[in-house]
């Protein structure tokens, strides 16, 4: 089975929590706290020298410590339902959007949270490395987050999913974004009508709850 190092707070691992589930695969959880920084203990360390969950142990006993290697080995293992996208068009439409959501959006957050939390000085990047927090960069990051987020719901205006015409890891890392949002008060509103109703039906999903 399967072996998921996890922390059932952080929106990274959730996003392999989705997609796990998405493919109807069982796993094994071994949580990290985060909050008690074990992440940074010498026993987690050995497993990913990153410092970062979420990380994948295959039946083999091999590590992957990254979601988008974690979502294209699931993905390389059980096609189906498929999630990474099935013609050329539709993969690189997934990995487009992965990209940019990752990029545009989690990074931006990442920018805010990390660099005006009070919790997190001194931590400005995961990993076992710190570093100093830089305000100008909280404020870039919510700039980015805004623009990001007026860039998606022009794109959900016409389009049901975010990278085509069925639901796949790109909508995963899209739902993780728009949740954790509300961490730094950045949460779309009315404004984004679109977005709003795209929200609607990922939350029917059994996967969402995870």
């Amino acid at each position: 089975m399967l072996k998921l190092y996890d922390c059932s707070t952080a929106p990274s691992p959730r996003r392999a929590r989705m997609l796990l589930a998405e493919k109807g695969i069982e796993w094994e959880t071994i949580e990290v706290d985060l909050r008690t920084a074990e992440q940074l203990k010498p026993h987690f360390l050995a497993i990913n020298p990153r410092a970062t969950v979420p990380v994948l142990v295959t039946e083999a006993g091999d590590t992957i410590a990254d979601n988008i290697a974690i979502a294209a080995y699931v993905e390389a293992l059980h096609p189906t339902p498929p999630l990474m996208g099935t013609t050329p068009l539709e993969k690189a439409r997934v990995l487009e959007w992965d990209f940019r959501c990752t990029m545009e959006g989690l990074m931006a957050f990442a920018e805010v949270l990390r660099n005006s939390s009070p919790h997190m000085k001194g931590r400005a990047l995961p990993g076992p490395r710190n570093l100093d927090q830089i305000p100008e960069l909280a404020e870039r990051g919510r700039t980015r987050l805004a623009w990001f987020f007026e860039d998606v719901e022009a794109h959900l205006k016409d389009n049901d999913y975010l990278a085509g015409d069925h639901y796949s890891w790109a909508d995963i890392s899209l739902t993780i974004l728009f949740d954790t949002a509300r961490w730094i008060k950045a949460q779309p509103g009315d404004d984004h009508p679109a977005l709003q109703a795209y929200m609607a039906r990922m939350r029917e999903r059994p996967s969402y709850n995870l």
